[in-house]
């Protein structure tokens, strides 16, 4: 295992090494590099980005010692401590198992593994190789959030009642582009249940609980899309809109729509939660979809301040994925475990299970208890 870092702010900075970075597009240039760079204790030390040139200018953009043509050449680079999966689902695998073998800490993009066996086999990986791991669910550190649990907890609205979520993204809509089409196979792991309906799930348990039960109903509103450019016409096999229904802590119900396609200018990510003596509202979020946007709380009405500590000043994109590097950073300084790890993505992913099965069979699920 790595040796930790103590808290002295003057020490070394962990050395971050981003697989997937691109100096031309990509959510490692939008999220990760901007967090990484602006947070104290860290640094961009290499980048990977499939070729050596990509690599090379990559580099050069984001100002990393070092550039690979090849992740697993990165994972090996002794001036790297902390691994960054950010490319497909398909390839997170032997990548996230290369880092672990290596002793390296890992931050992975969700969903972890293309499936729940795979997501297991990861997990495991993790608990044996005794280095500090971090799961892309980065919601789960947004201030709104962290701010509304406190107030549900204190009992501000009193005894939760029900909740209604609208979460969307303009991916997974009638135009997919090239870099996007291998989520258009389900077995790839990446789709909108997978990945939007994932993320909006796990914000909303964050706030309100575990569920109990739950039913779902999955549908395709775009069956035929144009991929890639110029366009080529192919049938959609993968849902683009989903709709759950579950009963959460406290018996309140919880209604939740998750949906692809939408547009800019529609609502991106609303969530009323209402309760004896009133409700609180979440909103806000970005077109990717809420998880890679700053969110907004109200409560009776009225606008909640919220505390975003380091990533205040940081671009929308970076924000949470900022909150989830910095505690990564400090569960590898002081031992502890903060930031969600891959036990938590083995448990998301079964509960997801669970949602596909009820929309397969039309069937109300059990689902299993898991740590908030």
């Amino acid at each position: 295992m790595l040796p930790r870092r103590t808290g002295d702010q003057t020490a070394k900075p962990l050395g971050v090494g981003i697989i997937g970075a691109s100096a031309e597009r990509g959510w490692a240039k939008l999220a990760h590099v901007p967090a990484v760079q602006q947070l104290a204790g860290l640094e961009v030390a290499a980048v990977d980005s499939g070729s050596q040139a990509k690599a090379d200018a990559a580099a050069k953009a984001f100002g990393a010692k070092a550039s690979y043509a090849d992740g697993k050449d990165l994972i090996r680079d002794p001036n790297v401590h902390i691994v960054t999966i950010a490319v497909k689902v398909p390839d997170h695998r032997d990548l996230v198992l290369a880092a672990l073998t290596a002793g390296k800490h890992v931050y992975c993009e969700w969903p972890l593994g293309r499936n729940f066996a795979e997501t297991e086999e990861l997990a495991k990986a993790a608990q044996l190789a005794n280095v500090h791991v971090a799961i892309g669910l980065q919601t789960r550190v947004n201030p709104a959030l962290l701010r509304a649990r406190e107030l549900v907890r204190s009992g501000a609205i009193g005894r939760p009642l029900s909740a209604r979520v609208l979460s969307t993204t303009v991916a997974f809509g009638p135009k997919v582009e090239a870099a996007m089409a291998f989520a258009e196979d389900a077995k790839n792991g990446a789709t909108l249940v997978t990945i939007q309906g994932a993320h909006t799930i796990d914000f909303t348990i964050a706030l309100l609980g575990p569920w109990s039960d739950l039913t779902a109903l999955t549908t395709i509103q775009y069956p035929e899309v144009q991929v890639g450019n110029p366009p080529t016409t192919q049938a959609r096999s993968a849902p683009d809109h989903l709709l759950v229904q579950a009963r959460g802590g406290s018996d309140a119900s919880v209604s939740i729509e998750v949906t692809g396609g939408r547009q800019p200018q529609e609502v991106l990510f609303r969530m009323e939660v209402t309760g004896e003596l009133g409700d609180l509202v979440v909103g806000g979020g970005a077109v990717r979809g809420f998880q890679s946007g700053r969110l907004t709380l109200s409560l009776f009405g009225e606008p909640q301040p919220l505390e975003e500590g380091e990533s205040a000043l940081m671009p929308a994109e970076a924000a949470n994925v900022a909150a989830m590097y910095a505690a990564l950073r400090n569960d590898i300084s002081s031992g502890t475990a903060t930031a969600p790890d891959f036990q938590h993505a083995v448990h998301l992913a079964k509960l997801m299970d669970d949602v596909l099965a009820s929309a397969q069979t039309g069937t109300r699920k059990k689902t299993q208890d898991w740590p908030v």
